[in-house]
């Protein structure tokens, strides 16, 4: 762990400023909503418990190791990534990859296919475990970011942490190895700064509504709950989006909406947006760009 341990608590990072009363946000083409994908493609180590579960162990005691939970994901990783891919491809869509840096290795060619595909790529860890078990996060940090440089050409600029967590620390660590946007600060429908000992990064909006692991691994909610839920986020999103524009994130893993009794329904959620105009479909850093482009931010 760094000797240098924050001087922020949660509340110092980012001042409370309504979204009514705050200057005006402009999407290009005066769109209402920008929507993003974010695809999560994770590393479960097979000796350690599961991350999530769909079987509950017999009588009631954890063994390991876990077969039918682990292979449960790996289902995701072998084949539900790549439904994803055919439904963001025939739709001329991209997505951004939160990966863990050891993806890189462990699932190369899914890698392969969305860096050929175009999609950003976020870092989400070096292993799917919560930032506060990791034992140098610093180091984690530097090694995920490595991987995704060495495998793409270039630095991530985002990153969604396992689990959404953070330590008072993550932040600032993040912006001392050059990441300029997070997913974790799911508290807004627009980008917003957030301080760190280095200077600001931004929070481009995140979703723990219309994430299939609460809809789907959580709350258990029936196959079409994405279609459903994501449908009438969006309605709302675009009313207001006349006067305040908004962005819309989808959150899903190749383990859940990957299986093929909820693939239909994603497909129907992307139909349903792309009938309407003004909307602009976007990857994170796109966001990132459009916020930065503001007047009076760099």
């Amino acid at each position: 762990m760094s000797e240098n341990k924050s001087v922020f608590s949660a509340r110092d990072r980012i001042s409370y400023e309504p979204i009514v009363s705050r200057p005006p946000f402009v999407l290009p083409n005066n769109a209402r909503v920008a929507v993003w994908t974010i695809v999560n493609v994770e590393n479960w180590l097979p000796q350690n418990a599961m991350p999530r579960t769909v079987l509950p162990p017999p009588m009631g005691v954890p063994l390991l190791p876990d077969i039918p939970n682990w292979s449960w994901h790996e289902y995701g990783m072998r084949v539900g990534f790549w439904r994803f891919l055919e439904a963001l491809k025939s739709r001329n869509l991209r997505a951004t990859l939160a990966l863990n840096g050891s993806t890189c290795t462990e699932y190369a060619a899914a890698c392969e296919a969305a860096r050929d595909a175009g999609w950003e790529f976020m870092g989400h860890g070096f292993e799917q475990k919560p930032m506060h078990r990791v034992e140098d996060q610093a180091d984690a940090i530097r090694k995920t970011v490595e991987a995704i440089r060495k495998f793409t050409g270039k630095p991530p600029r985002g990153w969604e942490s396992p689990g959404l967590t953070e330590t008072d620390e993550t932040l600032d660590l993040l912006a001392e190895a050059g990441i300029e946007y997070v997913a974790d600060w799911v508290l807004d429908d627009q980008p917003v700064s957030l301080k760190t000992r280095v200077g600001e990064m931004v929070s481009v909006p995140y979703t723990v509504e219309l994430n299939d692991v609460v809809m789907s691994a959580i709350q258990q909610q029936p196959s079409d709950e994405i279609f459903r839920r994501g449908r009438d986020q969006f309605d709302q999103l675009y009313k207001e989006g006349a006067t305040i524009p908004r962005v819309m994130a989808i959150s899903v893993h190749p383990y859940l909406t990957g299986a093929p009794h909820r693939i239909r329904y994603l497909e129907a959620l992307y139909d349903y947006i792309l009938k309407h105009e003004g909307v602009v479909m976007c990857t994170g850093e796109e966001i990132l760009d459009i916020y930065k482009a503001q007047a009076g931010r760099k």
